[in-house]
């Protein structure tokens, strides 16, 4: 069996614990408006088109974004940088676009990593079927489990799907006792106001349990702005700007009261 993967990174530091190897799995059923890796949405492989100037002249260099492995090519990749994760903590991620898009190909890779003694942990939005996220939770150590917005008409305005899933799914990963990491997008005029994020708050104190050990906070950037017209795609956030760091304080404030801890950052 072979997954398509779009990216994949070595000595990764902000995709769980210690330095890991973050492998980048296409296709996503969200839109978000901000998401910095397009080319991760298709399910497909995708064509790039990247231009260069040279004084007048113009050049132009089409690519394809995503290649087929199999966990056993990802098992050879991890190895060479197994020294690192192991003196560190660390170990692998499965991220995307939505690892879960490619159900069976994700469990057979995160059972041959268990199998290879690797700590593996999987960067979900949550918007896949249960019996799918359920069938990985045996071999997954952690989870980084994305929440966008509390408020399921809003969320689909902005990704393109409630969060009707999203909510039951996470709850399900609660009550199975899963290690847990919430990872919240702060992004100024999607839910960066304080009415959106205390009802985010209260919703974490109310399904919390002893498995979400960490709220991530994660400021918009603009990182992945450039890629959208090598894509042939509309970059939709042009006009929004990085929330203040004062105001990411104000926040985290906001979530210690869960009793969860809180960062700023990945």
């Amino acid at each position: 069996m072979k997954g398509l993967i779009f990216n994949i990174k070595r000595y990764s530091i902000h995709d769980g614990p210690g330095i890991r190897v973050t492998f980048f799995l296409k296709g996503c059923p969200l839109s978000c408006m901000w998401c910095h890796n397009p080319e991760g949405i298709s399910p497909h492989p995708s064509e790039i088109t990247e231009k260069r100037k040279i004084g007048d002249r113009e050049f132009v260099r089409k690519k394809i974004s995503g290649s087929y492995y199999t966990a056993c090519d990802l098992l050879e990749i991890a190895g060479r940088e197994k020294i690192f994760m192991e003196q560190s903590g660390g170990g692998v991620t499965f991220s995307g676009g939505e690892p879960l898009m490619q159900p069976a190909f994700l469990a057979e890779a995160l059972r041959a990593f268990r199998s290879a003694g690797y700590h593996s942990a999987v960067d979900t939005a949550g918007y896949c079927r249960k019996k799918d996220l359920e069938s990985i939770i045996e071999f997954t150590d952690l989870f980084l489990f994305d929440l966008k917005h509390p408020d399921s008409k809003m969320h689909r305005h902005f990704t393109g799907a409630g969060n009707r899933l999203i909510l039951e799914n996470l709850e399900m990963l609660v009550q199975s006792g899963s290690r847990i990491h919430l990872r919240i997008p702060v992004i100024p005029g999607v839910n960066e106001n304080t009415e959106t994020m205390t009802l985010m708050r209260d919703y974490i104190k109310s399904i919390a349990g002893s498995g979400v050990e960490l709220i991530s906070l994660l400021p918009y950037h603009r990182t992945g702005s450039s890629k959208y017209g090598k894509l042939g795609m509309e970059y939709r956030m042009e006009d929004c700007k990085p929330p203040r760091r004062e105001r990411l304080e104000e926040i985290r404030e906001m979530f210690m009261e869960t009793g969860i801890d809180v960062n700023i950052g990945g």
